[in-house]
């Protein structure tokens, strides 16, 4: 990527050109993932047989197969089980990536969508109605809120932040990373609840046992701080986008042939648009007649202790659902504007849709043994054991105990991405800790989900950073591991520096942190 030479080179800039220039040193992505993955069986054969206390086994937590988990091992897989493992299951681990069935299934609608011309006239005119002062805003916000969907945000978002951007005839690396910045670099922080906020406190609760064996945890309890940090995380991206990234990047220069592109609206576009709009309304009028009725379709078992149906089976449809959406809006759309004639023409835009996916399966299938390898290791869970150790010896005590705490969540956060895998490891060490000292599991679980935010976006571990680079590379097909880093190192800062304070001034001001979400602890 070509920097904006005309920028006034101070020492964060000379930084940023630093990472960049290091990180894009590295091999590329999938030879990346290649070398690490022999990384971890060589580790995993070194210190095979290393084992440390399971924090949970006081709290009585049950592993997969319903046994009291006791202890975690280095699990060598350059043994004769360890290697029988990667073979039999490399085909399953690849099929079995989280990432890969959602980003393929939601491109199959978007693709539609896409060359059907839906989504080019629709941004147009988002773009003509929407002041352009808040447009950037909009978009990290609306990568914050992308989290009701689950990790859908990184295969809509991202690329539309892009496309928003450039239609602008701004850069469309700024829209990328504002997008990426919001959906990742925002984690947790939410209008509306998600299907983390119960994931998390499932851990929360049994880890307080350690200590009152009858506390239990609102799965709402950090919902207010989480709200009210949108505004905040919102702002700290916007200004980091205009005042940061977007003098540092510079003019879009497009490689290779440009096409130009009319941006008068026409009146059948119009029609097409007005048509195509009235489709979805109809789609997401139908999801809501299935999940808002107690006994609706995508309702699930009744809880006993509430009496209500669960919601799962509608979280668990959501990636469908967008799949419906934009293939739906893209083909009735087609249809009306006269992009579509036959069904020949739908084939064929699913098809360079999944044509511009051939990197980023490669890279999905190394990334997804990694992943594997590293997990049936258990080299992250026991390092995550050991630092906290260490933070423990170390003797803080209150708000910088709270702040170390970020900190080392947020580097754990670098080598092990399931936010559910860490709390497992770091609730039942910290909230009992923290209890004692006079805080609540509420206050540390939010601690927590404060540290697994905005180093998400500094890791090439996370399972959908390969796919952000393929984003990125469709407008500079230089952009690498550095390049993105250096980009959205400043938003890890930014948040880093709005996130922490927050907290402890809501701490000050001694403000509930969500339903039922006391900040200290009175035994």
């Amino acid at each position: 990527m070509t920097v904006n030479n005309k920028v006034k080179r101070g020492f964060f800039e000379r930084a940023l050109d630093k990472v960049e220039k290091v990180g894009n040193k590295l091999p590329q992505p999938v030879t990346l993932f290649a070398i690490l993955m022999v990384v971890v069986l060589l580790l995993s054969w070194i210190f095979g047989g290393v084992t440390v206390d399971h924090p949970g086994k006081e709290a009585g937590l049950l592993d997969r197969d319903g046994l009291p988990v006791e202890t975690i091992s280095v699990t060598n897989l350059l043994s004769r089980e360890g290697v029988q493992r990667i073979l039999t299951e490399m085909v399953d681990t690849f099929a079995q990536f989280p990432p890969l069935g959602l980003v393929l299934v939601v491109m199959l609608g978007i693709g539609v969508a896409e060359h059907s011309g839906m989504i080019a006239v629709a941004l147009r005119l988002f773009v003509s109605k929407v002041p352009n002062y808040l447009i950037t805003f909009s978009i990290v916000v609306a990568g914050m809120v992308s989290s009701v969907a689950a990790d859908a945000g990184y295969v809509v978002l991202i690329p539309l932040g892009a496309v928003i951007f450039m239609s602008m005839g701004r850069h469309p690396l700024a829209g990328i990373a504002a997008a990426f910045a919001g959906v990742s670099g925002g984690f947790g922080a939410n209008f509306l609840p998600t299907g983390l906020d119960p994931m998390i406190a499932a851990f929360t609760e049994p880890a307080a046992q350690i200590i009152n064996p009858d506390y239990t945890v609102n799965p709402l309890s950090n919902y207010y701080l989480m709200a009210a940090s949108v505004p905040f995380i919102g702002l700290a991206g916007t200004w980091v986008t205009e005042r940061i990234l977007v003098p540092r990047l510079g003019t879009y220069e497009p490689e290779g042939e440009i096409v130009e592109e009319h941006n008068e609206i026409s009146a059948r576009e119009r029609r097409a648009l007005k048509w195509s709009l009235f489709s979805i309304l109809i789609v997401l009028g139908l999801v809501a007649a299935a999940t808002i009725p107690a006994d609706g379709i995508l309702r699930g078992d009744i809880d006993p202790e509430t009496g209500i149906r669960s919601m799962r089976p509608f979280y668990d449809s959501i990636v469908p659902i967008m799949f419906i959406v934009f293939f739906v809006g893209g083909l009735v759309y087609g249809i009306v504007a006269g992009s579509i004639k036959s069904d020949k023409d739908v084939s064929n835009m699913t098809s360079k849709a999944m044509a511009t996916m051939g990197l980023y399966i490669v890279i999905a299938f190394v990334a997804a043994q990694f992943v594997a390898y590293f997990n049936w290791s258990n080299l992250g869970s026991v390092l995550a054991v050991v630092g906290s150790d260490g933070l423990k010896a170390i003797g803080f005590t209150g708000g910088p105990l709270l702040v170390a705490f970020i900190i080392v969540a947020s580097m754990v956060n670098l080598v092990m991405g399931s936010a559910s895998a860490k709390w497992a490891i770091l609730a039942p060490i910290f909230v009992p800790m923290l209890m004692l000292m006079g805080y609540s599991p509420e206050l540390t679980q939010a601690a927590y989900r404060i540290g697994d935010s905005y180093s998400n976006i500094l890791t090439p571990l996370l399972p959908y950073f390969p796919i952000v680079i393929v984003f990125a590379q469709k407008y500079v097909k230089n952009v690498g591991i550095g390049t993105l880093i250096s980009m959205m190192l400043p938003y890890a800062i930014a948040f880093m520096v709005i996130r922490i304070p927050m907290l402890l001034i809501w701490i000050w001001l001694g403000l509930p942190l969500g339903i039922e979400g006391p900040i200290y602890y009175t035994p």
